[in-house]
């Protein structure tokens, strides 16, 4: 159905000897960005990248510029949310060398508002806000249009955002809800629930974030929406200390993370953190700890992202600097003097950063070893209780616990039997003779044998206590 639409299209428009924007945008643009967004939102990548890729050979083909840079733009915000951001960047560079000689203030408006978004994902939030800004200029300056609800709602949400991050709070409300005027699938009321939590105001929170659930839930999609709000009400339900009910929506969370994972990757990782919470506070160590390193994994590469278009950036602009000083050699001491000073602005920049990853690296480092160690803890618990109760799964236990252990004790000599392994695993644990006796139902000088018989089987000198040996076998 798409081919014979496109090639309908195509029949149309090159047709004619002249289009008037309106032709184009109802034939071209709006089509495009629709269906752009429906797959955006639902996670499917294949479809989107194809549909631009259509798309883009059509505006080829009807040299239709701003429709390439349309399909440049969608691309670009895809790849913001994979994290590509150096590929983001390329996108963004060529849209922007088309869009320059453009009249057309709806496409400007759309290049502007997603390079604000990229650059908020860079860190960069004063410029975030400039080109909010510049599209929202463009956008008034735009006659009627198919598009320009939109685009509206998308630059009024954007620029709450990024009001809410530099703490401007009252105006932020206010883009809020001009967005919501123009929203019914719950994103904003999601997006409203988290700026209130932040603010303290659980009450009104809830009330928001309940809307968006149920808009949510009432939609019936596993997309992009469907994500943000099962992720928003788990974390409310852990500010509630409602954990049963957080784990429920946060595990809702993590299957619609799946399916819409090649678009929205850069999700996952705070419900990896989210669910670690909750099981931090469950009490279960194990899952707490799997979670934590699922996170802790998401986190550097995003870190990683961050880091390579940063030193990007430098890059960037040590070649400006050399071009600069090419063309102006008499100016050279002062190309010098800027360059440095640009330079030593982006090496502070870039130092911070770095210095905070690697602050933020060692406490999830930190955090993770606490975990390690409860965990193995309670696992130590439980195999000396094993012990105690002379189960016969007690060595199994033992053996995955200490598997170095156990292979270094068939090295020293592989003819040990079972239940010789099964007691050098006692003394490993630091059982006395007693309660080994006690624990074997033996007679405490037969354990007394069973030691002097492991010390000949494993060849223990005799001046070294056998404790001792089987703790610096490790």
């Amino acid at each position: 159905m798409i081919r014979i639409f496109l090639s309908a299209l195509l029949i149309i428009l090159v047709s004619c000897h002249s289009h008037s924007q309106e032709e184009y945008e109802k034939n071209f643009d709006a089509p495009l960005l629709n269906q752009n967004e429906k797959y955006r939102l639902s996670g499917e990548y294949d479809s989107l990248v194809n549909l631009n890729k259509r798309y883009y050979k059509l505006a080829d083909k009807i040299n239709y510029e701003d429709g390439k840079a349309l399909c440049y733009i969608n691309l670009a915000e895809l790849n913001i949310s994979l994290e590509n951001y150096q590929k983001s960047q390329i996108l963004f560079d060529n849209a922007k060398e088309i869009l320059k000689d453009s009249e057309n203030n709806i496409h400007k408006a759309r290049f502007y508002n997603v390079y604000g978004r990229f650059n908020l994902e860079l860190r960069r939030f004063d410029k975030a806000f400039e080109y909010n800004s510049k599209a929202m200029d463009c956008l008034q300056k735009s006659g009627k249009s198919e598009l320009k609800n939109y685009l509206t709602f998308n630059i009024y949400f954007r620029r709450a955002l990024y009001l809410v991050g530099k703490k401007q709070t009252k105006q932020a409300l206010e883009y809020f809800h001009k967005a919501k005027k123009l929203d019914n699938t719950g994103l904003t009321d999601c997006a409203i629930s988290d700026y209130v939590y932040m603010s303290k105001n659980r009450d009104s929170a809830f009330k928001y974030v309940t809307i968006a659930y149920n808009k949510a839930r009432d939609r019936g999609k596993e997309d992009g929406i469907a994500l943000y709000a099962n992720t928003i009400m788990g974390e409310y339900y852990i500010a509630d200390k409602q954990y049963d009910k957080a784990e429920e929506v946060l595990k809702q969370a993590l299957k619609i993370d799946a399916k819409t994972k090649r678009i929205y990757a850069y999700y996952g990782k705070y419900i990896y953190n989210d669910l670690r919470m909750v099981y931090e506070h469950l009490g279960d160590k194990k899952k707490a700890y799997f979670y934590l390193n699922a996170y802790t994994e998401a986190r550097d590469k995003t870190n990683t992202a961050l880091l390579a278009t940063i030193n990007l950036d430098m890059e960037s602009f040590i070649k400006e600097s050399r071009k600069d000083s090419e063309k102006h050699k008499n100016n050279i001491q002062w190309v010098v003097l800027f360059s440095l000073a640009g330079l030593s602005l982006l090496g502070v920049y870039g130092w911070r950063m770095i210095s905070l990853l690697k602050k933020r690296k060692a406490a999830l480092k930190k955090e993770s070893e606490n975990l390690k160690n409860q965990i193995n803890d309670n696992s130590q618990e439980e195999i000396m209780e094993l012990a105690r109760n002379n189960d016969p799964d007690f060595i199994d236990h033992f053996k995955e616990a200490y598997p170095d252990f156990i292979n270094k004790l068939l090295a020293i000599n592989p003819n040990l039997e079972n239940s010789e392994l099964v007691f050098c695993a006692m003394l490993k644990l630091h059982f006395s003779s007693k309660e080994i006796a006690n624990y074997t139902l033996v007679q405490h000088r037969t354990v007394q044998q069973k030691k002097y018989r492991i010390r000949k089987r494993l060849n223990i000198p005799t001046e070294t206590d056998t404790y001792q040996f089987f703790d610096d076998l490790n």
